[in-house]
């Protein structure tokens, strides 16, 4: 039996999750964090360098930039599907320092790719594909960190492990502008790109996006090897897991995630470009990390303030407030190129992340508490072992559904920046897009209320 494998875990036990339970999850929850920090980054990388490659001389149209933008949440989303299930079969452990590890695939390949203006487009397509890789790490990754921590403590868990590790966004967002303005790896990092705009000329090191990931990468790849646990108790097959494909909540929370960390992502992939083609005279890389920032912020208050207040209660307040915010947004874009206010544009956004943020605290919050309650009531009148049995059940269950929910959602970073591509194509314009997003958030609030939030709801939480 390995020594990183945990056989007792029993975090609904007072006395087991205060003398020795509490301080073993905080290890595992720490160590998790900056490896999906870095997989947010590296999945996202491409949000900032096609911003740059027409600046270099790669010569794409708007329509091949925003595919650059998209096929990251696309092929991120789909391997989502298959990393919701891996914590189970691999152990949280092993499946968080191989995923880690995998992202230097693509960190590397970027950084030699943009180098040559003479790469092919398809090869960018394939890069932008292996960025994948980094979306998948977080249903892996929030599916591990839910086995560790009990009820109470699980909004707080989940919030803290994916809100700082959604940083890594605004972090890819705010380090890359910076790292390619000089040689931060001298001789072995490559030659210098030239960069003219309007007859100035000046340096680039654009391979830096890709390069500046790999020595943290591989710190935290074994950071997660050596210092992580794998536990006994959340061993389980595909077909044990399997079992969330019947269940009914399985699929409205899909829904539920969709609208809120589905738009975190897409809107975050998609705002450096939205920036500047509605906005030419606006450099969008000083203003497009604050925006996941702030909904990576927000996230981690909103799984504390779900603890408190209920997540259902909470993800409602925060549709509304997204569909607010995206009717200032409408309010305040330029209308047929003409007009539009950049800061109540930039403000109603950052109100938008805000809300998106707190709605993805506030849904995975939900998640575990719908399946625990739903197993408990099961179990209800039964012996001893069967609740406890309630309890193992609920947990591999709640984390199969919080990984796939999360893949589903996911294809938010690739429906969002393409909805963009083809509404300004069709329209001129991106609002098309923006109004759809809007009926969406209506039937989310519908749903909410009518299944958990309202009084006498079937499964309050």
């Amino acid at each position: 039996m390995s020594r990183y494998m945990i056989n007792t875990w029993e975090p609904e036990t007072p006395s087991f999750w205060q003398t020795t339970g509490k301080a073993t999850a905080a290890r595992n929850l720490w160590i998790s964090i900056p490896a999906l920090l870095l997989a947010f980054a590296v999945w996202m990388v491409w949000s900032v360098v096609v911003v740059n490659l027409p600046n270099i001389g790669f010569t794409y149209s708007n329509n091949q930039l925003f595919w650059l933008t998209a096929l990251p949440g696309l092929s991120g989303a789909t391997l989502r599907i298959f990393y919701s299930f891996m914590v189970p079969i691999f152990g949280g452990r092993r499946w968080t320092a191989i995923s880690t590890g995998s992202l230097l695939i693509p960190a590397i390949g970027i950084g030699l790719a943009v180098q040559d203006v003479n790469t092919g487009y398809p090869t960018m397509l394939i890069l932008a594909l292996l960025c994948g890789f980094g979306g998948g790490n977080f249903a892996s990754s929030m599916a591990n960190i839910s086995f560790f921590y009990p009820k109470a403590s699980k909004g707080f868990a989940l919030g803290m492990n994916a809100g700082l590790g959604n940083l890594g966004v605004s972090v890819v967002q705010f380090v890359v502008p910076l790292v390619i303005t000089f040689a931060v790896f001298g001789a072995w990092g490559g030659e210098s790109l030239t960069w003219v705009k309007n007859g100035v000329s000046k340096d680039m090191w654009l391979q830096n996006a890709g390069f500046i990931w790999v020595p943290f990468i591989a710190l935290s790849t074994l950071l997660a090897w050596f210092g992580m646990n794998d536990l006994a108790s959340a061993k389980a097959s595909f077909s044990e897991q399997a079992v969330i494909f019947k269940r009914k909540h399985n699929w409205l929370m899909c829904w539920l995630y969709t609208g809120t960390f589905g738009s975190f992502i897409g809107y975050s992939a998609a705002f450096p470009l939205l920036i500047k083609i509605q906005f030419p005279d606006v450099n969008p890389l000083d203003y497009a990390f604050l925006g996941p920032l702030v909904g990576a912020l927000a996230r981690v208050a909103g799984g504390v303030i779900s603890d408190k207040l209920g997540g259902a209660r909470v993800t409602l307040w925060s549709f509304l407030l997204m569909i607010g915010a995206v009717l200032g947004v409408l309010y305040f874009m330029p209308q047929g190129g003409i007009g539009g206010n950049f800061n109540g544009f930039f403000w109603m956004f950052m109100l938008l992340f805000a809300g998106t943020g707190i709605g993805n605290a506030s849904t995975f919050r939900m998640i575990p508490v719908i399946f625990l309650t739903e197993h408990q009531r099961a179990a209800a009148g039964k012996d001893k072992a069967a609740q406890e049995q309630a309890i193992v059940d609920a947990n591999k269950e709640g984390a199969a559904v919080l990984g796939f929910t999360s893949a589903v959602a996911a294809y938010g970073a690739f429906f969002i920046p393409k909805s963009y591509g083809t509404s300004i194509a069709l329209t001129g314009s991106p609002d098309a897009a923006l109004w759809c997003f809007i009926g969406f958030y209506v039937s989310c609030i519908a749903i909410t209320w009518w299944c958990y939030a309202r009084k006498n709801a079937p499964m309050p939480c």
